[in-house]
């Protein structure tokens, strides 16, 4: 089946180059122009979403947020603002990559596929163990193994853990995570991140296995492998 991709980008000749561009890739490409519009176009559910910052009326960062509550495809930010503080804001709206204006399309297909190719072997079914080294993630046991020893991870720490491995390299925000594992409507607060993570890497420590999980100052979390 064809990925679903949705433009979001104010600028049409910029969204029509890139339509023509991913379709001859052989994807179904839906564009928008405004925040409005890319609203009214997540009912085609897309697989992946293009989304430009600077677009009147509402923002790139704005949009994401809204989008956040109902979609969880990967969302890579387009724009031409380079600062470190926009690249951590686009994060922390719950973007997934961040992409600098002017970009060229065979970097931008290529993040696109990888981001796919990452949400299709989430979706495998014959991805039922993870493996890194001597750690497995037993998925479907809800068990994580070092060196074939078992760790007592709680039914959170284990959501945590396993989803920050199904992304290894990729930074998330503390907000982020809470969203993915608790839910968008829980009643607590980001904070419970930093104690889950606490909790992990010291039950790792207990039995000498690496932390995997690193901390990314001002941003989140990541998996190193």
């Amino acid at each position: 089946m064809k990925s679903k991709i949705l433009l979001v980008d104010d600028e049409q000749d910029i969204v029509s180059f890139m339509k023509d561009a991913l379709t001859d890739e052989g994807y179904h490409v839906y564009t928008a122009y405004d925040g409005t519009e890319a609203l009214k176009k997540l009912k085609v559910e897309p697989d992946l979403i293009v989304l430009d910052v600077m677009m009147p009326g509402m923002d790139g960062f704005i949009l994401c947020e809204l989008v956040r509550k109902t979609v969880s495809s990967p969302i890579l930010f387009l724009s031409a603002k380079q600062s470190e503080q926009d690249r951590i804001k686009g994060l922390m709206a719950g973007g997934d990559d961040y992409l600098i204006k002017p970009f060229s399309m065979k970097e931008l297909k290529t993040r696109i596929f990888a981001h796919l190719r990452r949400e299709q072997r989430i979706g495998d079914k014959k991805y039922n163990r993870l493996h890194f080294g001597y750690l497995t993630i037993d998925l479907e046991g809800y068990e994580v193994l070092y060196n074939n020893q078992p760790i007592a991870f709680t039914s959170k720490e284990f959501e945590l853990f396993h989803f920050l491995a199904l992304h290894p390299g990729q930074v998330f925000t503390r907000e982020h995570l809470y969203e993915k594992i608790w839910g968008y409507d829980a009643t607590g607060d980001s904070s419970t991140i930093t104690e889950h993570i606490k909790k992990i890497r010291a039950k790792l420590t207990k039995i000498h296995a690496p932390s995997y999980i690193s901390t990314v100052w001002g941003i989140g979390y990541k998996w190193e492998s």
